[in-house]
């Protein structure tokens, strides 16, 4: 097999490797009956040994643009969807939300998308695209947007986000102005970025105001409520249990408000708990949820229009945006009890 590289094959070079005409090699990829069964299969054969996927051409905004997950959907998901939708139907482009699945070949699996009619993939991943993908889907000249990555990839990749470390800094800030110095951080995986950025915010805010971190203080998990239960826990049992504690998103700040209660703590009388994301569990949370807003729909529709803008062939910017954060103020967090 061929690996992949950053030079796309072209027919021509298939039919010279098969020494057929490209007419011959072009009849095979339109399933045309007038091509003898074995030089069918042998084209067929060096099609896929040279990974041949057609080139997209530089078109209007139209068609349909994959939204594409790397995880069951959440209320995070929910947001991203709504503000890609909400684009979509102002432009006029349909959006497709899916799961990835295992890629398999790199080629392959750009050639499914665009025989699907895509004109673009927005990602949302938890994981970083292997090189292959990325280079399998310039070579078919299929823009590629990463939404909040949790792993930035090489400069020439365009990606979303939001200012992650300022939304740290803020959620801190605004525990330290209750009086709380005992404040933790139970966050997403450690290697992601966003994660890193977040913690970055609540070590500087702490510095600042020359409050210490103290030891047990910073636990990694992943964005999900489990991960809230567990790592709300094992802060909430130290010896010298925190008196509010920053959750890496909505979702684990309600598995770790769950935890303080099944230890008989009273939010927020015992404890204050800021989450992060704002989504609609934080509403309806009990108490409703602090937290910090990340602008999601706002990404999700940016994240379409410069999707599209790159189908179009036409130039941006900046291949790296971050859209401001916000703490919004609700009744999870209070001053410091005695």
């Amino acid at each position: 097999m061929m690996p992949d590289n950053p030079r796309r094959a072209t027919l021509a070079t298939v039919a010279a490797s098969a020494g057929v005409s490209v007419a011959t090699v072009s009849k095979v990829l339109n399933g045309r009956s007038d091509v003898a069964p074995a030089t069918r299969s042998l084209v067929e054969s060096l099609l896929r040994e040279h990974e041949y996927v057609p080139a997209t051409p530089r078109r209007e905004p139209c068609g349909s643009v994959e939204l594409q997950f790397d995880d069951d959907l959440n209320a995070y998901s929910t947001e991203i969807i709504q503000g890609a939708v909400h684009a979509g139907a102002e432009i006029g482009v349909g959006i497709v939300v899916s799961i990835k699945k295992d890629a398999g070949r790199s080629t392959a699996w750009v050639r499914d998308l665009i025989a699907a009619g895509r004109t673009a993939l927005i990602a949302v991943t938890c994981e970083q695209l292997a090189d292959q993908q990325v280079a399998a889907l310039a070579r078919a000249r299929l823009p590629l947007v990463l939404i909040d990555p949790l792993n930035l990839q090489s400069a020439s990749v365009t990606s979303v986000g939001s200012t992650n470390f300022a939304g740290g800094l803020a959620a801190t800030r605004h525990l330290l102005s209750l009086g709380h110095r005992r404040i933790a951080y139970v966050g997403g995986p450690a290697t992601a970025a966003c994660n890193q950025a977040r913690l970055h915010g609540y070590r500087a805010a702490l510095e600042a105001e020359g409050a210490p971190v103290i030891p047990g203080y910073v636990w990694a998990g992943h964005f999900r409520y489990h991960d809230g239960l567990l790592g709300g826990a094992a802060v909430l049992d130290l010896p010298k249990a925190p008196t509010a504690i920053f959750a890496g998103c909505d979702e684990v700040a309600l598995g770790v408000m769950e935890a303080a209660r099944a230890r008989g703590l009273r939010i927020p009388d015992d404890v204050s708990v800021v989450g992060y994301d704002d989504t609609h569990v934080a509403r309806m949370a009990s108490p409703p949820l602090t937290t910090v807003r990340q602008p999601l729909r706002e990404m999700g529709g940016m994240a379409l229009r410069t999707a599209l803008r790159l189908a179009a062939g036409e130039r941006i910017d900046s291949r790296h945006v971050e859209l401001a954060t916000e703490l919004i103020v609700r009744g999870s967090t209070a001053p410091v009890s005695g």
